[in-house]
């Protein structure tokens, strides 16, 4: 104890210089030639930029870059971080109108150029630069059509530039999402121009260690993040069209990565067409991408009934899903939340018990407090979430003591369905398993579930809750007798009751939309354990 702050203080030391040092040398002479050694290379492929509509939200309204005060586009010190990246990732050339002064936009280009020929760290940012190489290229009918030599020596060049960058920094990058953009612009560079031996070889190489590092033997993130698999879809896709349309065959592990992912998209989003708030999820806007996919003749099937952690049992009125899987390990958990054995119903498209979903922004503790197992329907022991987390860079938390499945049983027949499982998440501190059953009966519409709290040794008197969340537009009311609490769902009404414990109605924060959260509300079940096994059975009934 007496030696760790030391040993922190050494540590963080020793860090930092090293940074200190890397940025040095990302700013001398000697690392800008070697990132300019290019070779001039024809522009020979060029890629549409409607194939990365399912990465790109376009603004209806096109601007015409004439209306653009250009002259001093790349002077304004005052400019805010987040326009800043919208700024230089380059994006918004997506939405320019294609009868905009080719001239003016290629002044755009080539002022930012002349301004950021040499690295620095704000503009040259991974994931900035991989992205406006790529923005730059797919809106070559802008950026190079019908221009002067010296201009297309100075594109090319900035464009191998920044590619032999990306290359050199690829490794070293931390997130592996940034990976994925990176590795798509070093592979379209190289389709771009020719580049087989360098940029596409490279490109492909470093794609199947993404592949072998993010997913597991299912193809479905390690993360078991369904955004980020939504996310590794889309670029795989985009990265086989790009082929396609440079008449390159596709590389068979791409056609094999779509492949599984495609499995994954079905059983978490096609077969129900609703989101999980589950593991970094919130609400999306996947039937956009649904639309892309049958434009470009993508379908995709899966039939079961567990795939990636997660049980999904359905029919044409009812859902029920649960987190049957472990927490991931802590390198690929820092999205994860602690909702071991958490489930959500939907009844008609609606959905009747919920998770509360993921916040990711500033507010750092919304962000901690929508990853504890409070904000789960499930279980809570004396105020603990079923995993611990250690902080990184005062604002990334990772896993620290995860949790592991010890059992599952999973029904699905026409009229009776049950998920059941175990998880240890709780047995460290206080020698306890959590085990859940929920069976459904889909004539009668009714849930009956029993929550076990099952302890290896004599240890009573622990303070337990069992949470329901539901969505802000769900409203509750207590029966006069305590008993029962009655749930409307537009023009569905439910009952919940449990005979032999305490329940309440508690308020609580949504966070379902991406980056707000709105106030909701929540049915709990609260008590002391008495026994060395305490089952608690709870029903949910239609009425």
């Amino acid at each position: 104890m007496i030696l760790r702050n030391p040993l922190n203080f050494i540590s963080q030391f020793f860090i930092s210089f090293s940074k200190q040092l890397r940025n040095i040398y990302l700013n001398s002479n000697y690392y800008d030639k070697k990132i300019s050694k290019i070779n001039y290379n024809k522009f020979i492929y060029k890629p549409s930029p409607h194939l990365l509509s399912s990465l790109i939200r376009y603004q209806t309204k096109k601007i015409n870059v004439d209306d653009i005060s250009i002259e001093n586009l790349w002077e304004n010190k005052n400019i805010n971080f987040e326009n800043f990246i919208r700024l230089n990732n380059f994006y918004w050339f997506f939405s320019l109108d294609l009868k905009s002064s080719k001239k003016n936009t290629q002044k755009i280009v080539s002022d930012w150029i002349i301004k950021n020929f040499k690295y620095n760290f704000k503009s040259w940012e991974f994931d900035l630069t991989s992205k406006r190489i790529i923005a730059w290229l797919s809106n070559h009918n802008l950026t190079i059509e019908q221009s002067d030599k010296n201009y297309q020596y100075q594109f090319n060049g900035m464009i191998q530039k920044q590619t032999n960058h990306l290359m050199n920094e690829i490794n070293k990058s931390e997130i592996v999402d940034d990976k994925m953009i990176g590795c798509a612009a070093i592979i379209l560079v190289g389709l771009c121009y020719g580049d087989e031996e360098n940029y596409l070889r490279y490109g492909l190489s470093l794609l199947k260690k993404i592949s072998k590092l993010s997913f597991d033997n299912q193809g479905f993130p390690k993360s078991r993040n369904i955004k980020q698999l939504i996310f590794y879809l889309k670029y795989f896709i985009l990265i086989r069209e790009w082929f396609k349309e440079a008449q390159i065959e596709v590389p068979e592990h791409v056609n094999e990565t779509i492949y599984y992912l495609g499995q994954g998209y079905a059983f978490v989003w096609q077969n129900i067409k609703f989101d999980i708030l589950m593991n970094g999820n919130n609400i999306s806007n996947n039937s956009e991408f649904d639309h892309y996919l049958k434009r470009f003749g993508y379908k995709f099937k899966n039939e079961n009934k567990e795939f990636g952690g997660y049980v999904i049992l359905h029919d044409k009125k009812m859902s029920l899903a649960m987190d049957v899987g472990p927490s991931p390990i802590s390198k690929f958990s820092s999205n994860y939340q602690s909702g071991a054995l958490s489930f959500e119903i939907s009844s008609n498209g609606k959905k009747l018990i919920s998770n509360c979903g993921y916040y990711n922004n500033k507010e750092i503790k919304l962000a901690e407090l929508s990853r504890s197992t409070a904000t789960q329907s499930t279980l809570v022991i004396d105020d603990h979430s079923s995993c611990h987390y250690r902080k990184l860079n005062n604002k990334d938390y990772f896993v620290n003591d995860g949790l592991k499945i010890l059992k599952k049983n999973i029904v699905f027949e026409k009229n009776y369905w049950k998920i059941g499982a175990a998880h240890d998440g709780y047995q460290k501190k206080y020698n306890t398993i959590h085990e859940r059953e929920i069976e459904f009966y889909p004539e009668q519409f009714s849930f009956v579930g029993t929550d076990k709290i099952l302890n290896k040794k004599t240890n009573l008197n622990i303070k337990f809750e069992i949470r329901f969340h539901l969505e802000p537009d769900a409203k509750l009311m207590k029966t006069q007798d305590n008993k029962s609490i009655l749930i409307e769902l537009e023009n569905e009404g439910w009952k919940f009751n449990c005979e032999k414990y305490d329940i309440n109605i508690d308020n609580g924060l949504y966070f379902g939309n991406k980056n707000h959260y709105t106030q909701n509300q929540n049915i709990y079940i609260s008590g002391i354990t008495n026994n060395q096994n305490e089952n608690i059975v709870w029903q949910l009934n239609k009425i």
